[in-house]
């Protein structure tokens, strides 16, 4: 080793030693300087260390830098000499000081670092406190000889020093950080405009506020232009959602809808709720969202719709409501951002791209929280940018860093983070302060929040982590609450926490996302989501919740707890600021067939030229390779028609149904492909148990659904029982049978999917067990069932109605349209063959009314004893919310009267004029369309010798209902 890199070593020696008699946790000293208890150290090395190469590359086994960053410039003509402390005991080096053009540093506000503080004060080195302080770094281009050197960060935890990209990270986080802690001013009331000098006096009473806040006095002007798209960037809890209102008010004013769109449910719920005024001075507001039914004609006479980004999707791609589009005079996008989402950003551009280019002149205003390219996002759109740093409170955000532990080790990985969130939340709550607390998973939030009950005092010594009533019970007592979308007492949680009856709140990132609940702090205590890295902008917005302005506090802590190996890539993100990436090109097939079945696009040149102007090719990904094979992906899959010309794209009637679905089309092949390739069943539960077997492997939702190692026990035990639940519907699960064979090892492994299966088996199987809204199946909180059972549900309905189309086999299509509408459905406990009556009732209850009406009109129909929609006679009953003439039609639409006669090789049938008849023997079978008279045809001869070749049967269509023969006849009625 040679004496410079010894020197380095011998420093981080110290800095690790200095580290382990620091306080518990992300706190540790960085020693320069002479030092009170013994020589100083010299750091020589600095001005050696080579420049980290370009991104991608490794030097002398260091981090490669990020991929997906830009690598900057590392050029630094000043003289710097800028630290952050976090032991009272160091001192920086003179020679440092002396030699340094601009020397700074940041440290904590306590009273053991007065003395320090006034040493800095006593040499004019500028300086600023935080009161909650937990880094400790070196970036300067002074060595502590007051020698010149390249640009260089030396870290904490002794880690070697860095140049190149990795200072100008440390650099920029540093003067971020520096800008935070600038003193606020006294007050800052003259910044506020009132709302009546800007907007009509009659908007006032609409707005939340009697004033607009610099953002908002900035943006709104622009607003009232009424001209061009706009895009507002502001830091999250800048308070953007008045501009929007504005920009919603400006559209009706001038006899134009608005739509607004927002990226989660649980945020529609907010807006809708804000909007409540809105309604009462007679404005028509309706919410929209996928679990939500859609009225169109209430959609047609709304002033302001509120959407999720897919329902809206869902809209543009029904027919129906063209009209009503061509009426939106103004998008906003809340979160516009979220182009670069992995999961939603598709759909959200492919929704942009459409809007910017249309004739109906919809003006999109986006909301977003601070990106690094805003410039390229406006551009892209057109549109004039609005842009500002000012937020209502000074957010000061750090990276303290864990303890190192062996990386294999889990349970250590996660000891550490939990420690320092309980470390960290005790310092801020001991000071009067509120925290939200992000974790990862579910699991790690229930564990966070026992440690952080367990350190109040609570005896947490043998609670189960996924007891969920005993994790509520103790940490409400103290003072810790818990939030995430299935948590049962996430409501409690959201009231507790605002009205301060606990001071704690350990959540994912629905908080950060979905639901407004700032405190003074922000602990992000884990870096990754499942098995991903979590988004920038994601951890942009749960810094965004630190500061409470509504409390009267001004200030803003925010932590992102990171372990030696991951704070310098952290702090390169943070310091670039998120990127918008477009996601387009990975779901290039899902919006090609979208925009041809709305008929934005017949051809493949057509095609290109939507491509062109798409945010992705904007970006440079203007090859359109891809987008010719997503062409060729559609029509090999049948979504696409085949034409003589190969430049033709005429959507089919599965790609028509495929785009109104929203299913993925990828997937959804691969599914209809693990059908075809599957032995024909030969009864109703082997079918039922195929059917939830493909569902839970060929979707990754279902797939890789998390639960708790509770809900792994109860659903491992539900598989193992299928069989004799089955045959006994209404018993409840127990231990298997004495006299049950043992399985083979095989069968006992878990396999991907198992989980999900089992709960689709639940809702198949033992129906009851959902009956009347319970909490809990199995001791499963029933809401970590529901987005399985939403997807399946989804996966289901589009098989199901393939039924007329031919494009499934018939058991398929019968099977699963009466698991779908049982599964939508599952409040009422319906069992097999309920599917036809639960259709009627839809029917006759219309879209917006079907979730009061289709129970009553269940329930009125079970106590008279009906068991399928075959009544005679053209009387609606009581509940039914159409009219006699829709009421006449859905008549006709049933396949009441349908006679089918199977008898060897032929079929005597009558069907209603119009229907599909579909026959089979095995997998083969064959279309043909009734045309009202009663005819006989022929069993397709069957195909290669298999399973299931030697079932024939046959089955009748229509647009809605189906009857087959043979055990499909299980699912005409409902049997009790």
């Amino acid at each position: 080793m040679r004496r410079d890199e010894a020197g380095v070593q011998e420093s981080v020696t110290d800095l690790a030693g200095q580290r382990r008699r620091a306080t518990q946790g992300g706190a540790f000293p960085v020693r320069r300087g002479p030092c009170p208890d013994g020589p100083g150290l010299t750091v020589t090395a600095i001005a050696g260390v080579p420049a980290q190469p370009g991104p991608g590359a490794r030097a002398g086994g260091g981090p490669a830098w990020p991929q997906d960053l830009a690598v900057p410039d590392g050029t630094e003509p000043r003289a710097l000499a800028w630290w952050k402390a976090a032991d009272p005991a160091w001192r920086p080096a003179e020679a440092a000081l002396a030699a340094a053009e601009d020397a700074r540093v940041i440290l904590p506000d306590g009273p053991e670092y007065e003395e320090l503080r006034g040493w800095l004060k006593e040499r004019d080195v500028p300086y600023r406190v935080s009161r909650y302080w937990e880094e400790a770094e070196q970036v300067g281009t002074v060595n502590d000889t007051g020698g010149r050197t390249e640009l260089v960060t030396a870290g904490p935890q002794g880690a070697a020093p860095a140049a190149g990209p990795w200072a100008v990270a440390a650099r920029d986080a540093f003067a971020a950080q520096w800008d935070g802690l600038e003193e606020l001013p006294e007050g800052d009331a003259d910044t506020y405009v009132p709302v009546g000098a800007l907007v009509p006096a009659d908007w006032a009473e609409l707005l939340p506020h009697p004033s607009f806040n610099p953002v908002q006095a900035a943006a709104v002007p622009v607003v009232l232009e009424g001209q061009g798209h706009l895009v507002v960037v502001a830091p999250t809890g800048a308070g953007k959602t008045p501009i929007g209102m504005v920009a919603a008010l400006e559209a009706y004013a001038r006899g134009r809808k608005a739509a607004w769109l927002v990226p989660q449910r649980s945020l529609t719920d907010e807006l809708d709720r804000e909007l409540q005024l809105w309604r009462s001075r007679g404005l028509r507001v309706v919410r929209l969202t996928g679990e939500a039914a859609v009225d169109t004609e209430l959609i047609r006479s709304a002033d302001v719709w509120v959407a999720t980004t897919e329902k809206f999707e869902a809209i543009c791609r029904a027919g129906s409501l063209r009209d009503a589009l061509a009426e939106v005079g103004c998008l906003v996008v809340d979160e516009i951002h979220l182009l670069g989402d992995p999961t939603r950003g598709a759909v959200l551009e492919a929704l942009l791209a459409r809007v910017r280019e249309d004739s109906a002149g919809t003006r999109i205003v986006g909301l977003s929280a601070t990106v690094a390219n805003a410039e390229e996002v406006a551009r892209w759109l057109g549109a004039r940018l609005v842009r500002t740093t000012w937020r209502p409170t000074r957010l000061t955000w750090q990276l303290p860093l864990l303890d190192p532990v062996d990386e294999t080790d889990w349970a250590a990985r996660a000891a550490v983070r939990t420690g320092a969130a309980v470390r960290i939340a005790r310092q801020v709550t001991d000071d009067g302060g509120s925290v939200l607390v992000f974790c990862g998973s579910k699991r790690r939030v229930r564990s966070t929040a026992l440690a952080l009950a367990a350190d109040r005092g609570v005896s947490t010594v043998g609670v189960d982590a996924d007891d969920a009533e005993a994790v509520e019970r103790l940490c409400t007592g103290a003072g810790v609450r818990l939030h995430y979308r299935d948590w049962p007492y996430k409501r409690e949680a959201e009231q507790a926490f605002r009205a301060r009856e606990a001071d704690v709140l350990v959540a994912t990132s629905t908080v950060a996302a979905g639901v407004n609940l700032p405190a003074r702090a922000v602990i992000v205590s884990d870096t990754t989501l499942g098995m991903d890295r979590v988004e920038v902008s994601m951890v942009q917005q749960m810094f965004g919740r630190a500061g409470r302005i509504g409390a009267g506090e001004r200030e803003g802590w925010a932590f992102l707890l990171t372990d030696p190996a991951e704070r310098a890539h952290w702090q390169a993100r943070l310091a670039a600021g998120y990127t918008v990436r477009s996601r387009l090109a990975d779901h290039v097939a899902d919006h090609l067939l979208a925009e041809a079945v709305q008929q934005r696009l017949a051809t493949l040149e057509e095609a290109e030229s939507w491509w062109a102007g798409t945010f992705a090719a904007y970006q440079g990904h203007d090859s359109v390779e891809p987008l010719h094979e997503a062409a060729k992906f559609l029509a090999s899959v049948g979504c696409l028609r085949p034409a003589a010309d190969e430049d033709c794209l005429e959507p089919s009637a599965l790609g028509r149904l495929t785009s109104r679905f929203m299913v993925d089309a990828v997937l959804a092949d691969d599914l209809a492909t693990a059908l075809r390739h599957a032995p024909v069943p030969d009864d109703p539960l082997a079918a039922e148990n195929l059917l939830a077997d493909l569902l839970s492997t060929c979707l990754p939702v279902l797939e890789q659904a998390p639960f708790t190692e509770r809900a792994k026990t109860a659903l491992r035990a539900a598989l193992r029982e299928t069989g004799r639940a089955a045959d006994e519907p209404d018993a409840p699960w127990g231990p298997a049978p004495a006299e049950a064979p043992a399985q083979a090892e095989d069968e006992q492994r878990p396999r991907a999917g198992d989980l999900a299966r089992a709960v689709l088996l639940l809702a198949a199987h033992r129906p009851a067990l959902f009956r009347g809204r319970p909490a809990y199946v199995l001791g499963i909180p029933v809401d970590s069932m529901t987005g399985i059972l939403e997807e399946a549900q989804r996966y289901l309905a589009w098989l199901g109605a393939q039924g007329p189309l031919g494009t499934v086999h018939p058991w398929v299509a019968v099977v699963a349209a009466d698991l779908s509408l049982r599964i939508r459905w599952r409040t009422l406990g319906a069992g097999r063959g309920s599917g036809r009556l639960l259709w009627m009732c839809e029917r006759m209850a219309t879209a917006p009314l079907a979730p009061g009406l289709v129970p009553r009109m269940w329930k009125a129909a079970r106590a008279r004893g009906i068991d399928a929609p075959d009544w005679n006679g053209t009387t609606p009953p009581g509940d039914c919310a159409i009219s006699r003439d829709g009421y006449r039609a859905l008549l006709a639409e049933r396949v009441t009267g349908t006679r089918l006669a199977l008898q060897g090789e032929e079929v005597r049938v009558w069907a209603p004029p119009g229907a599909a008849i579909r026959l089979w023997s095995g997998a083969t079978t064959t279309l043909h369309i009734a045309d009202g008279e009663e005819t006989t045809l022929l069993v397709p001869p069957a195909g290669p010798a298999g399973a299931g070749d030697g079932c024939r049967g046959a089955a009748v269509f229509t647009r809605g209902d189906r009857l087959a023969s043979g055990w499909l006849g299980t699912y005409a009625a409902l049997h009790a």
